[in-house]
């Protein structure tokens, strides 16, 4: 593992029913090539040695000496090896036949672990052939030169460095109270699944929601490895289903009805599933004591076995990442990101609505500047408008040219607020602001912190006056990101009556106006949409450049925003280490920014998250859209006065080498 990354592999093998020989030889190639490309545990399907569809032939002893057989030689092929391997085969104990996972690892058999739930309708007739775990008492057998504990117990394997996994088989998911559940409140961080799941119109789909719901459900990966082709089709066929989830999100599938063999390769976060389980009180509470099987209460924990992996005769073999990491986290993705968007919007909408409704209010002021914020926060207050059947006019836009505003903006800006049917005010403040200068003894040829937040201190106090003579709700328009960093005035554009913003990042507020700008607007509001996306981002708050062009750039002074928002994500929603998020930035970033680069903008981003915490502690009420908000009344409560010395140290030691 690598800052709590381990790799996975779901391997679906060519097979030749009912021959050991050919199936193990096939096996053994998909080992050998998945430890090399250091994976770290490999799962096959159901039944993997001998075939699934053996039918009967699962009653001749011949195939059960032929699989014991060769689980005899896999133990041997993998005497020199790391990785886990998950293999099916038919294991009798006693008068019982059992359908098995067998776990190994450097030539032993570590575990046994039985499959419970037996599909015995339709096309299935397992228990003709095989009993349940629910029908073995716990005992030693001895199987491939091992004796071994079969039990119905919970099995829980721990690998060297501490990622733990449980096993169910194929229709155990489908069950109701699916064995998967249990494993993991014991502590199961990964479930293996092999399977022999056959091919049915619709199924696919069916198959996907019920993996991706269990593993969300469960906040655990999910590898999924089923039958292929080589299984009979005397009735059926098996179209080779082969899935890498980690809590709901799809890592990796395979393409169904190759004929070759296939091998899905991915890396399972275990460091994410366990902060999530860490924050999620339902989860937590879950593990309530449970009646054992005795009758006794004890923690669901206690009702597993734990069994611990092999050291690794390698340790310091080369992790190579091959899982992509999203620069934009923030952005949902989907095949239909028109639901996406119109979804982010009617949070925003009606969280709004709710607000006038309740106040019973019919005017709202906006300040207007031509950026993006405002243009958000507009299309907002347009959209709830519509659908309250207010007037627009009820809409206030206030531009409120300053020392910095340019042309750009401020025509954009105009052209936005005409093309919306709202009322328009502009209202300079450069008098008020110099005659604020005069009264504090302020020089206004020194373009320092009082220069710009006088500024947006009195744009602030324009609105709130409106508000009290119009009998409006002043709408905030900052975003998530300026939250974080804390780029706002305390007091100015950092307050307002109703902020529908502040849930979306900066990265998304983009992706949000680009998306009405092509959503059949018409030709000139297109154009001035798009156009603001394309503006320099800034608060306008020293003078223009020598050809009138922004010359105050935000990303110039605390970083570019997709950076700040992907660490923003990592930091908060995943709780990740200063040197975790660095080494993920370098991978998202290649060749976008240089390593020392993101390295500088991530000291800036937890000294200005750190420090600035005293603005989010007073924020005005606002909708919350994503899976991160910085509300002191929702998801984020921290001192205003807590040091980021630790955090800082931490990515320092790991930049030098000190920390792995």
């Amino acid at each position: 593992m690598k800052y709590g990354l381990i790799k996975v592999a779901a391997a679906i093998p060519a097979v030749k029913v009912a021959d050991t020989k050919y199936n193990l030889s096939e096996i053994e190639n998909q080992i050998a090539i998945a430890e090399g490309k250091g994976v770290e545990i490999i799962c096959f399907p159901e039944l993997s040695l001998t075939g699934y569809s053996c039918q009967d032939l699962f009653h001749q002893q011949l195939l059960l000496d032929n699989a014991e057989q060769a689980t005899l030689s896999l133990l041997d092929f993998t005497r020199q090896l790391d990785i886990t391997v998950i293999v099916g085969a038919p294991v009798a104990a006693g008068p019982l036949l059992l359908n098995c996972a067998l776990v190994i690892q450097q030539g032993k058999l570590l575990g046994i672990v039985a499959k419970t739930y037996l599909p015995n309708y339709s096309e299935f007739y397992e228990k003709r052939w095989f009993a349940s775990s629910q029908d073995l008492r716990p005992q030693s057998i001895h199987f491939a030169g091992h004796h071994i504990l079969v039990t119905p117990d919970m099995q829980i394997f721990r690998t060297a460095q501490g990622a733990k996994f449980g096993i169910e088989i194929c229709e155990d998911v489908w069950a109701p109270t699916p064995p998967s559940n249990h494993l993991t409140l014991a502590g199961a961080e990964i479930i293996f699944n092999l399977s022999a799941s056959d091919e049915l119109i619709g199924k696919h789909a069916y198959l996907m929601s019920l993996l991706a719901q269990q593993s969300a459900r469960t906040i655990s990966g999910y590898v999924y490895s089923g039958c292929g082709f080589g299984e009979s089709t005397q009735d059926v066929v098996y179209g080779g289903n082969a899935f890498i989830f980690e809590n709901g999100s799809l890592l990796e599938q395979s393409e169904r009805f190759q004929l070759e063999s296939q091998l899905m390769i991915s890396e399972i976060d275990v460091e994410r599933l366990r902060s999530e389980r860490r924050t999620n009180s339902t989860f937590v509470n879950a593990q309530r004591p449970v009646a054992g099987l005795n009758g006794i209460t004890r923690q669901i924990g206690e009702l597993a076995l734990r069994i611990e992996c092999l050291p690794y005769l390698n340790p310091m073999r080369e992790f190579t990442l091959t899982r992509q990491i999203d620069k934009h986290p923030f952005i949902p993705r989907s095949e239909n990101m028109q639901a996406i968007c119109d979804e982010i919007f009617n949070i925003q909408i009606s969280g709004l609505a709710k607000r006038l409704v309740h106040t019973n209010c019919k005017t709202v002021i906006i300040g207007i500047s031509g950026g993006l914020d405002s243009t958000l926060a507009l299309l907002v207050a347009a959209k709830t408008f519509d659908k309250l059947g207010f007037n627009r006019k009820g809409i206030i836009g206030v531009t409120m040219p300053g020392f910095g505003t340019t042309d750009r903006t401020y025509n954009n800006a105009m052209v936005l607020m005409e093309s919306l049917g709202i009322t328009i005010r502009e209202i300079s403040i450069a008098t008020s602001v110099l005659q604020h200068f005069k009264d504090i003894g302020h020089d206004p040829v020194v373009h320092d912190v009082t220069y710009e937040n006088s500024q947006a201190r009195e744009r602030t106090q324009i609105l709130m006056d409106l508000s009290n003579q119009l009998g409006g709700l002043v709408i905030g328009t900052g975003d998530l990101s300026e939250l974080a960093l804390g780029w706002c005035t305390y007091n100015g554009d950092h307050m307002s009556m109703y902020a529908v913003n502040v849930g979306i990042p900066k990265t998304l507020t983009q992706y949000l106006v680009r998306y009405v700008a092509e959503s059949g607007v018409d030709e000139t509001s297109r154009q001035t949409l798009n156009d603001i996306v394309e503006t320099p981002i800034s608060p306008e708050l020293t003078p223009a450049d020598d050809r009138g062009n922004i010359a105050q750039k935000t990303e110039d002074l605390v970083g570019p925003y997709e950076l700040h928002d992907f660490f923003l994500y990592y930091v908060l929603r995943c709780g990740f280490r200063p040197s975790k998020v660095y080494w993920m930035a370098q991978k998202a970033f290649y060749n976008v920014y240089a390593d020392g680069v993101i390295l500088h903008w991530l000291r800036i981003f937890f000294r200005r998250f750190f420090s600035q915490q005293f603005k989010r502690s007073c924020l005005p009420d606002g909708p919350k859209v994503g899976s991160v908000s910085l509300s002191p009344r929702g998801d984020w409560r921290m001192p205003s006065d807590v040091s980021a010395e630790a955090w800082l140290r931490e990515l320092d030691g790991a930049v030098s080498g000190l920390v792995d």
